[in-house]
């Protein structure tokens, strides 16, 4: 059973562990203790990726920007984490990123120099993890000529060449996280959404459908706390200190010809930069900043004119042409689950994660960040099998490929669409199976909503049977990401209806 469920209905009442929270840590908790043998309940008050989850860069980085704060352990497990997922459990969901560092007038010698150590250093990190040149190439120097060829837009005078290396780009995020949850119900694990925990121990989870209202209490040898920002909700010894990190989305034509990353370092700055990602749907993102966040945590952060306003004038010093606030479409944040390591900027604070067990027993993960998911979750799992004493296999999960993984060669030859192959990986067979379910031909289901928004009916049709989306914010938000553009939301919200009334008649 791979399909995913809103709801209370037939959950049993004892489980081996419960977890709390469905973003990409407790998703991998869920999908951890599963594949030991543990019976498992994975709960969330909204959806799959609702928080912090879905507002990331969709990168998989390797360590580089911790490695420049002294974090040497953080950027070593990075480096890993990163080459499991690329190599092993995602290479459908995962793809190298060429990311460029242009030599601008701007940028003295020195500054170059530093640079181009800390691409060696960071190459360094991709060895000793074991990831192979094939995968991640090795960094290099590169002319202007051929670093306008890979970014035309760029800013010519005084250009002098670049500094080009390779990390890890996600094709989504939120993804990232449905099939991980997918892949935990596949190994038995009861995953549903629109549970909303109104209380919790270590041994229990008081429950209400946020469907129907109904509640209900489970039991559980172990509860695992994985709300991330709101993990203080739950458990009052846990103190954040929370940052808000902000995205733009541009059209693709404004910046026309990219086809790697940019790498704006911001000025007076040594170790931070602005970083510029197409991606494959026609868009750029634009990010990141770090900025504390103080007072009550909302559901769905705001990014601030300042922080808009911060991130085109950083970009803007790189490229030939100017960018307006009329050339952002759309932008989102996220907030980071930093634990408070006193007084500074939060840009500086750790990005390690921590397992922390409560006086109940209630075992909390924060910290850390999307690419080291799966070891989050093996040390939380590890802590409460302790604590529950529980008897359970070992971690796997750096072992276990993801519903749908397989070989980047063999993705290839698959005779299916691309778009569905690049999302879904040999499950995209299953996508249209399903699909075809509903009697309409594949011109129509394959159909992109418009030259602008790709998405078809097929993947919102799947993103209901499978996958537990409930309602057009779940499809056009999480199961996909045309939310990030309010316009191209709009046109895509009668696709998503029709979709929803399709697979209701195929449940």
């Amino acid at each position: 059973m791979t399909h995913l469920r809103a709801g209370l209905d037939d959950l049993p009442d004892h489980v081996d562990l419960v977890v709390v929270g469905l973003g990409i840590t407790g998703a991998g908790v869920a999908l951890d203790a599963a594949t030991r043998g543990l019976t498992t309940l994975a709960v969330d008050a909204h959806d799959l990726a609702f928080g912090t989850s879905r507002w990331s860069s969709k990168l998989v980085h390797g360590g580089l920007r911790y490695l420049a704060h002294g974090q040497v352990g953080v950027a070593h497990e990075s480096a890993v984490e990163r080459g499991i997922l690329m190599e092993v459990t995602a290479p459908h969901l995962t793809r190298p990123l060429p990311m460029l560092v242009p030599l601008m007038s701007s940028v003295s010698r020195f500054q170059a120099g530093l640079t181009r150590l800390g691409l060696r250093a960071g190459d360094a990190l991709r060895i000793s993890a074991h990831t192979g040149a094939e995968t991640l190439p090795a960094p290099r120097r590169v002319s202007a000529t051929e670093a306008l060829r890979m970014a035309p837009a760029l800013r010519r005078d005084g250009l002098r060449g670049g500094l080009l290396s390779w990390d890890g780009q996600l094709e989504d995020d939120a993804r990232l996280v449905t099939t991980v949850a997918r892949t935990a119900a596949s190994y038995g694990a009861h995953v549903r959404t629109r549970a909303r925990v109104t209380a919790a121990t270590g041994t229990r989870v008081d429950l209400r459908d946020e469907l129907t209202g109904v509640t209900r209490t489970v039991t559980a040898r172990a509860v695992v706390n994985a709300t991330g920002v709101w993990a203080g909700d739950l458990a009052a010894d846990i103190t954040l200190r929370p940052s808000r990190g902000t995205h733009l989305v541009l059209r693709a034509d404004t910046l026309p010809g990219l086809t790697v990353a940019v790498t704006a370092p911001v000025p007076g700055e040594t170790n931070r930069f602005a970083l510029v990602l197409p991606q494959p749907d026609g868009t750029v993102y634009v990010g990141l900043t770090d900025e504390p966040v103080d007072g009550p945590l909302p559901d769905v952060p705001e990014p601030s004119e300042a922080e808009i306003g911060f991130l085109l004038d950083v970009v803007a010093a790189a490229f030939a042409r100017p960018l307006r606030r009329e050339d952002v479409i759309g932008a989102f944040a996220g907030l980071r689950p930093l634990l408070d390591a006193g007084p500074g900027r939060t840009s500086d604070l750790s990005r390690e994660h921590a397992v922390l067990t409560g006086p109940t027993g209630l075992v909390t993960v924060v910290g850390g960040k999307l690419t080291t998911y799966r070891r989050m979750a093996q040390d939380a799992v590890d802590t409460a099998v302790a604590h529950g004493d529980l008897s359970a296999g070992r971690c796997v999960t750096a072992t276990t490929p993801l519903l749908g993984a397989a070989p980047r060669d063999e993705l290839a030859r698959l005779e299916l669409p691309a778009r569905l192959v690049r999302r879904y990986g040999t499950d995209a067979a299953l996508v249209l199976a399903t699909a075809r379910r509903t009697g309409l031909g594949d011109d129509e289901l394959l159909a992109p909503v418009s030259d602008r928004v790709p998405v078809t009916l097929a993947e919102l049709v799947f993103g209901v049977t499978h996958e537990g989306a409930v309602d057009v914010d779940d499809l056009l938000d999480r199961r996909t990401r045309v939310g990030l553009v309010p316009v191209d939301r709009a046109a895509a919200e009668p696709l998503a209806r029709r979709a929803l009334e399709l697979a209701s008649q195929l449940v």
